[in-house]
């Protein structure tokens, strides 16, 4: 076991399925040490919504755990509108009681296919709506970096898991920064495909508009592009589809991309960029020219509250439509009581606004995916701050009384993340990459968005990064 915790200790996903395929080692090798590393670590981070060992130890015998390009691969599935057959599916709210998914989403069929083996599933924030994973439901998520720390959300559990060498990757998914803001916090790798890229489907059409999409949380930039090229393509009757991929993603991290032309924008808004994280973008700045990529420092052409506004326009209609097929379906109303203080603001405020108000914030997000797109005929990529702090004690982002004003929410959250939204409502890829490090001792990742479909592009500037200031070496306090 000693020898199988070396691998997970300096192996991605990637090599790790290669050895699995080459019978060097065996999936249910790698599970049960997963296991262990898991079960080490989740006390200090509260990151496990529920274990499903013994399926997963039935998986991980079945021949098709020795097949596929993630073969073997032990890793946890989101606990957010993303069904794993036969394991519970909380969304992160009192309000799903102990209800049990029949049937995999879309991605996670995909998964499943490549040859994962699912170990349970990870915390979300009540409904995805917070930029930190703490929930009435299941406590706060804890940073490995530093426990009294948030590790972000919504995908909190998911990057805590990754960053505590856990497990190599983990499934995740982003409807306003979910990816990234966790990536950040955790010190991790975390990119958000473009709208379409990869399914949502059977169940969720195009959840909040388009603007939420799953992916991964990953340790190398090179796991991400494969679990990408194993599960993009549109799904059945998907109401949304990415661009023909340029080229395998695989393929776009093995060479230095040509040379960029960089826009860095350091604020977006009325909220101030703090000094600790201007100097993580300008240091990332720098690094890219040092890499022969031309960079200069920009503004972007965006009413970021009047944005906001839109978004909460469709986001607060989305949860009550999701909340009356819950109440529909177990014969019962959901109260306000049985409601987390942040869900009960955005449904109090936005949850029955006119059909003409949504219509209308739909509409926005399209159009500034157009001006973003203008915006990139100049410029290859932007590039921000990924969080304008680094990671907040716990308590201190989420700590809402539900008489509070949703402009009160907004302005906390969106304060400390105002650039990762931005770029889900315009449908582009973007990316947090983990570069700098504060005098605390807590990382901050650097923020890329590409053109409409480019993530080749991304995935081979983050691989070049990566070679350059290499991260996977930094391990936080709370490491399996």
């Amino acid at each position: 076991m000693n020898d199988i915790d070396h691998l997970l200790d300096t192996l991605d996903a990637t090599a790790l399925s290669l050895l699995v395929r080459q019978g060097e080692v065996t999936p249910i090798e790698l599970l049960d040490a997963a296991i262990q590393r898991l079960d080490r670590v989740n006390p200090q981070l509260n990151a496990i919504s529920e274990r499903c060992y013994d399926v997963a130890r039935q998986m991980a015998q079945r021949p098709e755990a020795r097949q596929g390009v993630l073969a073997g691969v032990p890793t946890l599935i989101k606990d957010l509108f993303s069904p794993v057959q036969g394991a519970r599916m909380t969304q992160g709210s009192r309000v799903m009681g102990e209800a049990r998914a029949d049937l995999d989403c879309e991605v996670v069929a995909r998964l499943r296919r490549a040859g994962c083996v699912f170990a349970g599933t990870t915390t979300s924030p009540e409904f995805g709506t917070s930029y930190t994973t703490e929930s009435t439901r299941f406590g706060a998520t804890r940073n490995p970096w530093n426990t009294e720390r948030s590790a972000g959300g919504s995908s909190g559990g998911a990057a805590a898991l990754v960053a505590a060498r856990a497990i190599p990757f983990a499934h995740g998914n982003d409807g306003g920064g979910s990816l990234r803001v966790p990536a950040s916090c955790c010190g991790v790798f975390g990119l958000k495909p473009t709208r379409g890229r990869l399914p949502s489907g059977p169940l969720v059409g195009e959840g909040w508009a388009g603007m939420g999409t799953p992916h991964a949380i990953t340790l190398s930039v090179r796991d991400s592009a494969l679990l990408l090229d194993a599960t993009a393509g549109a799904d059945l009757g998907a109401p949304y589809a990415a661009p023909a991929q340029a080229m395998p993603f695989v393929q776009a991290v093995s060479a230095d991309p040509a040379p960029l032309r960089i826009a860095v924008i350091e604020q977006l808004g009325p909220w101030p960029t703090s000094p600790e994280a201007l100097k993580a973008v300008r240091h990332t700045a720098r690094l890219c020219e040092q890499l022969g990529h031309h960079v200069e420092f920009a503004t972007l052409p965006v009413n970021l509250p009047g944005l906001l506004d839109h978004l909460f326009n469709i986001i607060g209609p989305s949860t009550r439509n999701f909340l009356d097929m819950v109440g529909q379906l177990r014969g019962q109303p959901v109260a306000d009581e049985e409601l987390d203080p942040r869900t009960r603001i955005i449904l109090r405020e936005r949850g029955d606004i006119p059909a003409a108000r949504y219509a209308a914030a739909v509409e926005s997000i399209h159009a500034l995916g157009r001006q973003l797109a203008y915006f990139l005929i100049d410029h290859d990529l932007i590039l921000t701050p990924t969080l304008t702090r680094e990671p907040p004690l716990i308590g201190d982002l989420d700590a809402f009384d539900p008489s509070l004003s949703l402009a009160e929410v907004i302005e906390a959250f969106h304060s400390y993340s105002p650039f990762t939204a931005l770029f889900n409502a315009s449908g582009q890829p973007a990316m947090s990459v983990p570069l700098y490090w504060t005098e605390n001792g807590l990382p901050l990742g650097s923020h890329f968005a590409a053109r409409f479909g480019e993530e080749h592009t991304l995935l081979a500037l983050a691989a070049q990064l990566e070679r350059a200031q290499p991260w996977a070496n930094r391990k936080p306090l709370v490491c399996a």
